[in-house]
């Protein structure tokens, strides 16, 4: 018997960064020394006092279904972190509680998105955001942004994407991929342009907000922008800031209208996120945000060290990021002088020759990058480069 799939599912693919992934831990499996930069997750281990509430959660019984919308404890901790770091007001029925930020991304779309309608999304973007869009039946409407602007969209470039068929604009600041974060003047630009187009949500993706080293400090675009706070959903999560990533809890904060209907959609896949991991995130919220600080100054050492290092290389060019634990060079150069055709081949190259697994710019929608985590030691770091020199350079 032949099966079949739906037709959506030809329009989406799986996430590029879960295949290095997958492929670096197949080779270390195997024997291979592999180094793994191309993960977006925290190499340090959840804070103990987090952990620690965690266990009593479940000595206690934590254990039970929660509101599909999330406990109101932690909704509580969610409206204490909006309004202590970005002075932003929410109700309890503006906040939902999700398995990680991506679900928070994703219920959104299904919730505002519709057959024919567009989203904008800059390019480089987040490599599951345009897929979101595909299976809510949407469409993306794409935004270039290379090293030449710093990876930042202009007032201009938004204005000529704009249709009268634009339901959502996403954006994702600091950015995965590449470190860039926009400036309070920046995104008040944006804010005089959309103000014309009352039918667009903004979505703005903020899971990477405390790593951040600006000298201007981190500016929500909710808090920049108030005249647009009634349609943006502002995304953030415990996942990357403490080192939580398989705790799984996110959180949109927006509008009660659309704050209902992602709920609604979630009430119908997963329900509520875990109960054990809920409590684990209030602590994360409401505790000492020291251990915050002191990761970030270790993502900002590592940043200078690895931006310096891959503009020591012949054909790679770096900018300095923000923000996040990620380089995105481009090696235009480097494929010329080796003769590849793209940046998969580079890729393939690194991870067959130097054993060092990186993602393609092209899963970003940049070809002619690549991504490299340094959420790893420093000593990984200076082994990864030199590798890469090697293979590079010979």
């Amino acid at each position: 018997m032949s099966l079949s799939v739906s037709k959506r599912m030809a329009r989406v693919k799986p996430s590029p960064t879960g295949a290095v992934l997958s492929l670096a831990t197949r080779l270390k499996a195997e024997g291979r020394d592999i180094i793994s930069l191309g993960t977006g997750e925290p190499d340090f281990d959840t804070p103990q006092a987090i952990k620690d509430a965690a266990i009593k959660a479940i000595q206690a019984g934590a254990t039970k279904y929660t509101p599909v919308d999330g406990t109101a404890e932690l909704k509580a901790a969610i409206q204490n972190k909006l309004r202590r770091d970005s002075d932003l007001a929410y109700d309890p029925a503006q906040i939902l509680v999700t398995s990680g930020a991506k679900q928070a991304l994703f219920n959104l779309c299904l919730a505002v998105l519709g057959e024919g309608d567009e989203a904008i999304i800059p390019a480089p973007y987040w490599v599951s955001y345009p897929d979101m869009v595909l299976l809510a039946g949407g469409e993306p409407v794409f935004i270039e942004a290379g090293i030449d602007s710093n990876f930042k969209v202009t007032p201009a470039q938004l204005q000529d994407a704009l249709t009268d068929r634009t339901r959502l604009l996403i954006l994702n600041s600091p950015s995965n991929p590449t470190g860039a974060c926009y400036t309070r003047d920046e995104l008040q630009a944006m804010e005089s342009v959309l103000q014309d187009f009352p039918q667009v949500v903004i979505a703005s993706d903020e899971i990477y907000e405390p790593i951040h080293w600006a000298k201007e400090a981190f500016v929500s675009f909710a808090q920049a922008c108030p005249s647009l706070y009634d349609r943006t959903i502002t995304i953030n999560g415990v996942s990357k800031a403490y080192a939580m990533t398989g705790w799984r809890i996110g959180y949109g904060a927006g509008p009660e209208v659309l704050i209902k209907a992602m709920s609604t959609v979630q009430s119908q896949s997963t329900s509520n996120a875990c109960s054990v991991s809920q409590e684990a995130a209030r602590a994360a919220l409401d505790g000492n945000q020291a251990v915050v600080a002191e990761m970030t100054a270790a993502y900002k050492e590592r940043h200078d060290y690895l931006v310096a290092a891959l503009n020591d290389i012949a054909g790679f060019e770096c900018r300095a990021g923000e923000g996040t634990f990620y380089a995105f060079p481009r090696v235009s150069g480097a494929l010329a002088s080796l003769g590849l055709a793209d940046d998969l081949a580079l890729t393939e190259l690194l991870i067959n020759e130097a054993n060092v697994a990186v993602v393609p710019g092209s899963a970003f929608g940049a070809p002619g990058y690549i991504r490299l985590s340094f959420a790893c030691s420093m000593e990984a770091l200076q082994e990864a480069v030199a590798r890469i020199k090697r293979a590079v350079c010979a």
